[in-house]
């Protein structure tokens, strides 16, 4: 198989820029190779969800199989091809991929490995958490992947019902990591646990305890410092222990072993670090320390006609700084190597260089809450905002993804679905 433009990694860059080109090429195919569409999207799952909104998935706040958009109908709606699998070899030299044997739970072989040639690829392979070499670590839970957020679900929902029949009433929960995710895990926690308690007799109540458990000085490390006292400060009142300047010394099955003490715990969550996959390194692209593929302000690789975006790149940005690993700068690059790579196609070139711009943070705390800074780094003051509108502005960076994907239409209908959902089923997914 051949393919003009191949992009490996179907997050919010990677399915952004495979929509974007998809619907300025897809009504043009390839009439020497059976008529395919021009751009192709790879990617190990058969459906999308925003992974700013795992956490959410992981409280059973939000509904996975409801929220999920498949490739394959995206790529019909958008213009370009999909195939589920997942990345075996890639030889930038050559321009060729080998992609894994797809088998069943039985191990037998559902689709072969299959081989695909390409003129221009794209990297979007994204990152997980980094370990750091702590012993036990592989014990907690991650929230890397869809699937990693609804094993968690699974154990929640256990452990909930556990605490609910236990002698002490108590459940403790330990979350390893103060930055956006661990602290949205542990409020979007306290809703699923309210909304819990809604539906149980007196004699099954119980008390949630959750530890955020932080290496540094403060939570939220990448956001201004006004922000992180907010967001601390919501979440003690909430209940939620903030325990920072603690290095997690190992983990075990009940308990966090931290340099400030130890941290009881039914359920460990891993949320610390970013680091891309290891595989990295055997792709023929150099790499840095955290195995991202170090790019150009042109977003290239070391190799040509090869780009890579979003959390597995390396791209510069200020100061010595590298760009942050977010899903603004992931949907940034994507539109700005739409541009590229239709010059490419058009035999010309894109002189302009990348330049990331920090359009500031949000966090969401739950209950209609968040803070934020909007306007970071564009030269003018920030503008600290929380509440309701600062949850408003977090809310509307999800539609506006779905909107890149499926149009104002479609989201408009889908964000209408879940609240009608919620209005039916309510909000927390007990099943």
């Amino acid at each position: 198989m051949h393919y003009d433009i191949v992009i490996v990694g179907g997050g919010a860059g990677g399915l952004e820029l495979a929509s974007r080109l998809g619907r300025r090429l897809g009504g043009r195919r390839i009439a020497s190779h059976g008529g395919k569409r021009r751009v192709l999207l790879i990617d190990r799952s058969s459906f999308h969800i925003w992974k700013p909104t795992l956490h959410e998935v992981a409280a059973g706040t939000l509904d996975v199989h409801q929220e999920g958009v498949s490739y394959s109908i995206l790529g019909r709606s958008n213009g370009f091809n999909f195939l589920l699998g997942e990345l075996a070899t890639f030889d930038p030299g050559a321009k060729r991929l080998t992609l894994k044997a797809i088998t069943d739970q039985g191990g037998q072989v559902l689709a072969p490995e299959r081989t695909i040639t390409f003129t221009y690829g794209v990297l979007a392979i994204g990152s997980g958490s980094n370990l750091f070499g702590t012993p036990g670590a592989e014990q907690a839970y991650l929230l890397e992947r869809t699937e990693d957020a609804e094993v968690f679900h699974a154990r929640l929902l256990a452990a909930f019902t556990r605490a609910s029949f236990s002698a002490d009433k108590i459940m403790r929960v330990a979350i390893v990591g103060g930055g956006a995710t661990g602290v949205e895990l542990s409020a979007e926690l306290i809703e699923a646990h309210r909304e819990l308690l809604g539906s149980l007799g007196d004699e099954q109540r119980f008390r949630l305890d959750i530890t955020v458990v932080e290496a540094a000085e403060r939570i939220l490390g990448g956001l201004p410092p006004e922000i992180a006292d907010k967001a601390k400060l919501a979440l003690e009142r909430k209940g939620v222990a903030v325990k920072t300047d603690a290095k997690v010394l190992a983990v075990h099955a009940d308990r966090l072993e931290t340099s400030r003490g130890d941290v009881l715990a039914d359920l460990i969550v891993w949320a610390a670090g970013v680091k891309a996959a290891e595989a990295n390194r055997g792709f023929g692209l150099e790499t840095n320390r955290g195995n991202q593929f170090v790019v150009n302000d042109r977003l290239e690789t070391s190799s040509p006609d090869i780009w890579a975006l979003g959390d597995c790149a390396a791209a510069p940005w200020k100061d010595g700084k590298t760009v942050p690993a977010r899903a603004q700068a992931a949907h940034q690059q994507a539109s700005y190597l739409e541009r590229v790579l239709i010059a490419r196609l058009r035999q010309g070139h894109v002189q302009t260089p990348f330049v990331y711009r920090d359009f500031g943070s949000l966090v969401s705390l739950g209950d209609n809450k968040g803070v934020g800074a909007l306007m970071g780094g564009l030269g003018g003051p920030n503008f600290f905002i929380e509440g309701l509108l600062a949850k408003w502005a977090y809310m509307s960076l999800h539609l506006d993804h779905h909107r890149a994907i499926l149009g104002v239409g479609r989201t408009a209908t889908l964000a209408i679905a879940r609240l009608l959902q919620q209005r039916v089923s309510g909000r927390l997914k007990l099943h």
